[in-house]
């Protein structure tokens, strides 16, 4: 069991100190219009990485065999001045414009695949045999980008920093990747939100996409990255988030896999615990249609840090009057998994807010 570090007393005694200022309902501001403005301006302040807005992407776009009635593309973007990332692109057949899909992949400390653990790749046969295995592990042998490429979504999953063929890392070096960027005056966990902005921007203002419905799409670290990305793009109109909702205090715990760090740099923005919780962060969203999964048997998350999240995003979505939009689920015998049941519920959800 991972312990707390730290001398006696000083994790609890930093814990006790948090009281979220700028908290919904904690916050002077009342207007949750302007409320939800100024927590975004704090969130953004605090990425380190400075807005990307304004620099081509330059796409590179090479061909791929057609899939079960989608097309398949590679394309290579910058996605911030100084980062160039390759992606898959899913455009199904027919006449657009089509809804579309940003699906951001997990963690999972397994980095020779990014991608290729939401869309089956036709290019490598070695990744495509490690994505078999993880997809039947986790995806009950699905692939999530595929089935909504199926389903009539443009599709586009970009590999993050140290993922895929942008790595791959190993476990133990990343926590010295981000120490250089924090170093260098920049941040993961910034740079990756900034990236999954930028890869918004340019899933949106594809022809083939109908840029007023775009959703974004993640399980586990993916489903981090979909609230957040949610949260700070107007791009994205709609998010599913599978796994990943929890309070800040009930998640930092003695055995808690994010005492362990290595893992936790990918989504640690130094100082925003100062301001505000992991689920005000997500709030930021509010109005748009937004769905959270649960799974009861996930020892990542535990069950207070849960509810508390819960409660927080129930109350910014009836202040904003849409109560209605924000799904919250808790699945009782599920593990961290997004499995095809799961899967079939967000698909439905997607159909009926997009």
């Amino acid at each position: 069991m991972t312990s707390v570090p730290g001398p006696p007393g000083l994790h609890q005694a930093l814990k006790d100190d948090l009281t979220f200022p700028l908290a919904w309902g904690t916050s002077p501001v009342r207007d949750i219009a302007r409320w939800r403005r100024a927590a975004r301006a704090k969130v953004e302040e605090l990425l380190v990485v400075p807005p990307q807005s304004g620099i081509p992407y330059a796409p590179e776009y090479t061909t791929g065999p057609d899939g079960d009635g989608y097309h398949r593309e590679s394309v290579t973007l910058s996605l911030t001045r100084h980062t160039r990332a390759r992606g898959v692109l899913l455009t199904p057949h027919g006449t657009g414009p089509f809804p579309a899909v940003l699906l951001l992949h997990d963690h999972g400390s397994r980095f020779d695949i990014g991608k290729e653990k939401c869309v089956r790749p036709w290019y490598d046969d070695i990744r495509l045999a490690s994505a078999e295995e993880w997809a039947g592990r986790y995806f009950d042998g699905r692939f999530t980008g595929d089935e909504l490429a199926r389903r009539g979504h443009v599709v586009l999953c970009p590999d993050a920093l140290g993922w895929g063929e942008r790595g791959p890392l190993a476990y133990e070096q990343q926590q010295a990747l981000a120490s250089d960027l924090y170093h260098l005056g920049s941040s993961l966990a910034g740079l990756h939100a900034r990236e999954d902005q930028r890869a918004a921007a340019f899933l949106a203002g594809l022809d083939r996409v109908d840029a007023r419905r775009v959703a974004a799409v993640g399980f586990s670290m993916g489903g981090y990255r979909a609230w957040q990305v949610a949260a700070l793009s107007d791009h994205i109109a709609a998010a599913a988030s599978v796994c990943w909702m929890t309070g800040l205090k009930e998640m930092m715990v003695p055995g808690n896999n994010t005492l362990r760090g290595q893992s936790a740099f990918h989504m640690l923005h130094p100082g925003l615990a100062r301001h505000l919780d992991i689920p005000d962060v997500a709030s930021i969203a509010a109005p748009k249609p937004m769905l959270f999964f649960h799974s009861g048997l996930d020892a990542l998350f535990p069950a207070d840090g849960v509810r508390v999240a819960h409660d927080k995003l129930r109350a910014v979505w009836r202040a904003c009057g849409a109560g209605e939009r924000l799904r919250l689920r808790t699945w009782p015998g599920h593990g961290h998994v997004f499995d095809s049941v799961m899967q079939d519920e967000v698909y439905a959800w997607l159909d009926s807010v997009l």
